[in-house]
């Protein structure tokens, strides 16, 4: 049986160091507890030391997954430890199957279910263990988790789509300057070298391409990439702050037509997480605090939050969401009809299923305008660089015909 070795700090305060012999490190800990033993530090004995490993964090197409599979085992009666010891047996990924025995260890030891996941917050989110704790509160955990399961698998369709909007342009720009800049820096200077034996007089988009090519090639053209590339981290960083995040999400939300798509992806995703809260039986200023955390945008969040604070002073929720302008009216008006008639939670939901509908169909109606837009901004740049390299060859080949 394997020997772990301990530090920690007994029932009196003092501190403590010793051995204890379990078939698992799980149970050793647990047999701590029961000596009254808060244990800070626990490893097996000869292996104290372990190669540290990187990434393999827990995506949400796993979590949603198992937390199908937990609201099933939940309904049909499982226990909640056993539940969890069977879920962490059959991960494959390394990460969550460890941070779930860390959560089984901490309800064997006494603790709630919430409670262990909230030591988890990168895995487990805000709203993910307050609609745990309402369902632990309420007995109705199965019915908690799959809402949950429910949430996340939609949430992961909307970040699909969102990456769908902002990324495939990108991309596709990204490939089309790279072919234009390796154009100019190898291809051309082949026609350099036979123009300048032929010492023939070029025309003006010749000499244009010639020159591109040339500061490309130089030491200028180097810098350039350099520079865009401290452009991207300075934004990246400045994104980080406070200040630039509220002024990149306003300018998205500003853009013509991925604006108008970032704005509905924000409507549905605000709607969603606020009816599934409420209806899990979260407080209205919980969940609009949750809510304005997981939004996404510092725009909307402040919009959240600004709600927020009227709610709290005794104001409706429909009124402050109008006031902030974000929302668009028919949003609002449909609140209005649910904080009338008491059936919020279900109004919200319905208008997430609206908006991310919408958003579907602005994601596919913009890619769809983009494509053609693409190829031709493409075709052009690159066509006209091959027929300027071509038009000295064109006139030497009619003197010579004449």
């Amino acid at each position: 049986m394997p020997v772990y070795t301990y530090r920690g700090v007994n029932k009196t305060g003092a501190a403590v160091a010793g051995e204890r012999a379990a078939s698992t490190k799980t149970e050793a800990a647990a047999a701590l507890r029961r000596d009254q033993i808060t244990v800070s530090k626990i490893s097996e004995k000869g292996k104290e030391f372990s190669i540290p490993s990187f990434g393999g964090g827990v995506d949400a197409k796993e979590l949603a997954i198992f937390t199908r599979q937990f609201s099933v085992m939940i309904d049909a009666g499982l226990p909640l430890v056993q539940c969890l010891e069977i879920l962490a047996s059959q991960q494959e990924n390394k990460t969550f199957q460890k941070i779930l025995n860390n959560v089984r260890a901490s309800v064997e030891g006494g603790s709630t279910l919430s409670a262990a996941m909230k030591q988890h917050e990168k895995i487990f989110d805000a709203l993910y263990y307050n609609m745990v704790e309402a369902g632990e509160t309420g007995g109705i955990l199965d019915t908690i988790l799959q809402r949950l399961s429910l949430y996340i698998e939609k949430n992961v369709r909307l970040v699909r789509a969102v990456k769908s909007a902002m990324i495939y342009p990108v991309v596709v720009m990204g490939i089309a300057a790279s072919v234009i800049v390796l154009l100019l820096w190898k291809v051309v200077p082949i026609f350099v070298n036979l123009f300048s034996g032929l010492n023939a007089d070029l025309p003006l988009p010749t000499r244009i391409v010639i020159g591109l090519s040339n500061f490309v090639g130089s030491i200028y053209g180097g810098m350039i990439l350099v520079f865009l590339i401290g452009v991207g981290f300075a934004v990246k960083m400045w994104y980080a702050t406070p200040p630039g995040r509220m002024s990149i999400d306003t300018f998205l939300l500003k853009l013509p037509i991925l604006g108008l798509v970032l704005r509905k992806i924000a409507v549905a995703r605000f709607t969603r997480t606020l009816g599934t809260l409420i209806s899990s039986g979260v407080p209205i200023l919980e969940g609009l605090d949750i809510t304005a955390r997981t939004s996404g945008n510092a725009v909307v969040e402040r919009a959240i939050n600004q709600t927020r604070k009227a709610v709290e002073a005794g104001r409706s929720l429909v009124e402050p969401l109008r006031e902030t302008d974000v929302f668009p009216g028919m949003v609002t008006q449909m609140i209005g009809v649910g904080e009338q008639t008491g059936a919020m939670d279900a109004m919200l939901q319905k208008i997430a299923d609206f908006y991310e509908d919408e958003v579907d169909a602005a994601v596919k109606d913009m890619l769809t305008m983009m494509e053609p837009l693409m190829i031709v901004v493409l075709g052009g740049v690159v066509g006209g660089i091959v027929i300027s390299m071509y038009l000295p060859l064109f006139s030497l080949i009619a003197k010579l015909a004449g």
